[in-house]
């Protein structure tokens, strides 16, 4: 397959708080566009657009962890490009081998992201998604999803602070910068700091964890919205090799390929 013959692939993933979309020709993607969960009145314009900016072959591909997010991608991408949407685990195979106890309960996602990080590091990986929830995820060195956990992300953890609780107040996340401090001087400064440096220790468990199980020190890659406020000195020490935003959609795009090599 040379390059001219790699389908174009739409990538859709479709979360619990947005639908994420990227125009994916092999390892190239462009036009990434960010659409959150209701505030939807653009994505048919997008997807419009994207669509006939993409040269054919071209499909449009997605991973949903949100029944409700891929209700309105695909009506939007039928009324938008007269399109159906392959979905990865519905209509297209899973992009990696696993060993877990019931694969077709594994978000997709999560097997997306973990996908393409190990396509590109061709090693045993960690796969951290800082998002709505947080996964910390393992791939060993022949490229099998080994399962990992998932933890409230920092958002719903601060609203939850706030709601089950008499008086501290909630902490809007996304407007704060990684916190440089030791001690919380304020209220707001201790529980934002108790949610990154609870994400950050709980990531750190975690890999030593899989090192010791595996018995080697896995790559550790990192992805999500909150993600550089977790990590905001990667490549600065030898813990996380790099942040990848488009990890889970470049996942989405190596499903399909996977799929017409099957075929």
């Amino acid at each position: 397959m040379t390059l001219e013959t790699i389908p174009h692939v739409l990538a859709c993933d479709c979360g619990n708080s947005r639908i994420r979309l990227a125009h994916i020709q092999g390892e190239d993607v462009q036009d990434v566009r960010t659409f959150h969960l209701g505030e939807l009145a653009g994505l048919g314009e997008a997807i419009t657009g994207l669509w006939n900016a993409m040269p054919t072959p071209k499909r449009i591909v997605a991973a949903s962890v949100n029944p409700a997010a891929l209700r309105a991608l695909e009506a939007a991408a039928l009324e938008a490009a007269d399109q159906d949407v392959l979905v990865v685990g519905r209509d297209l195979p899973l992009p990696i081998d696993t060993d877990v106890d019931a694969r077709e309960s594994v978000g997709t996602d999560r097997l997306c992201a973990a996908s393409a990080a190990f396509d590109r590091l061709g090693s045993a990986c960690v796969i951290a998604d800082f998002g709505t929830a947080i996964t910390i995820d393992c791939v060993n060195g022949e490229g099998v999803f080994l399962g990992g956990v998932i933890m409230p992300g920092l958002r719903m953890s601060a609203g939850a602070l706030a709601e089950r609780t008499a008086q501290l107040p909630d902490v809007d996340v996304a407007v704060g910068e990684p916190p440089e401090y030791v001690y919380g001087k304020t209220t707001e400064q201790a529980i934002f700091a108790g949610l990154v440096y609870g994400a950050r220790g709980a990531l750190r468990e975690r890999v030593e964890a899989y090192a010791t199980d595996l018995g080697a020190w896995p790559l550790v890659i990192l992805t999500g919205g909150d993600a550089k406020l977790v990590s905001p000195h990667t490549g600065q020490d030898d813990f996380v090799q790099a942040v990848v935003d488009d990890l889970t959609l470049r996942g989405v795009a190596m499903a399909f390929y996977r799929g017409l090599i099957q075929e």
